[in-house]
């Protein structure tokens, strides 16, 4: 999964930024980045949703049910970073083995090298379900 999830993240570099974007023939923001990168269902998101305040607390709590938090010192390669920017302002990227793929308004997608500048505030890593079989 964790590869898949690189994988579908890099397809999107050179995608242009678009605030509330979550197509990325019109644009996508950096919570449409990580929903296409780890299929997360879109009808799920409010389309007023912000990365601020009581919407970052919603947002961790929704991450819960498909994600399991992880310590930032064991984060890997697909891993879904909650980065505090400024006060009270969050960002989501994606880890990839050389860095993280994020939106940045001035850019689009893009992918930097090396940790993030600013503080991770919490590591999400997707949950594998088990697949049950006929036996």
């Amino acid at each position: 999964m964790s590869n898949d999830a690189v994988d579908r993240a890099r397809s999107l570099i050179g995608t242009r930024f678009r605030a509330q974007g979550r197509d990325p023939q019109l644009g996508l923001d950096c919570l449409g980045l990580a929903m296409i990168a780890h299929c997360i269902d879109g009808a799920k998101i409010r389309r007023d949703y912000r990365l601020s305040g009581d919407h970052r607390r919603e947002l961790m709590a929704g991450l819960a049910s498909g994600f399991r938090r992880v310590p930032p010192s064991q984060q890997r390669a697909g891993d879904l970073m909650l980065i505090r920017v400024a006060t009270d302002q969050y960002h989501l990227a994606v880890r990839t083995p050389a860095g993280f793929v994020h939106a940045d308004a001035r850019r689009g997608v893009v992918e930097t090298p090396g940790p993030p500048a600013w503080s991770v505030v919490a590591t999400y890593r997707r949950r594998v379900r088990a697949i049950r079989g006929n036996s």
